[in-house]
């Protein structure tokens, strides 16, 4: 079963929004995209602003899809990657509300290819988002019908 997760990439003045967690195997901090599993009912754009708001206390405003991406962890389980691109206010100070995040940063894209990263999936949501990959929000239909 794929457990459904998403990221935000958030780019200010050339540095890029990043959260340093403790890895879940080692508990040496990790770097990552403010990023989680979506909850029950809960949509993909609902799931991408409530963790950056979680993880970093900031307000996030999606703007497009940088892409979708499957992963077979280390662990065994497989994972879908829901990656968007956004803004959160100008000059607004990231506050962790998450008690597992340890702090937030704001990095280039050279020194997060010298951090020790969550994923793979970190640097190549970045690069693609570098890329200019973008995708309309409504790529994806919130289409919710009881029956």
């Amino acid at each position: 079963m794929w457990a459904l997760t998403v990221a935000a990439v958030i780019e200010r003045e050339g540095r890029f929004l990043f959260v340093e967690e403790p890895d879940k195997v080692t508990g040496l901090p990790v770097l990552n995209q403010p990023a989680g599993h979506v909850e029950p009912g809960e949509s993909l754009l609902d799931a991408v602003r409530r963790e950056v708001r979680e993880e970093t206390g900031l307000a996030f405003t999606p703007e497009a899809i940088v892409g979708l991406y499957p992963l077979k962890a280390a662990n065994g389980r497989d994972y879908f990657r829901a990656c968007f691109t956004g803004t959160v206010p100008e000059g607004a100070v990231a506050a962790p509300e998450d008690p597992d995040i340890l702090r937030c940063h704001w990095l280039s894209r050279a020194e997060l290819a010298m951090a020790d990263l969550r994923s793979g999936w970190v640097l190549r949501c970045l690069d693609d988002a570098l890329a200019g990959r973008r995708y309309p929000l409504d790529l994806v239909a919130d289409i919710r019908v009881e029956r």
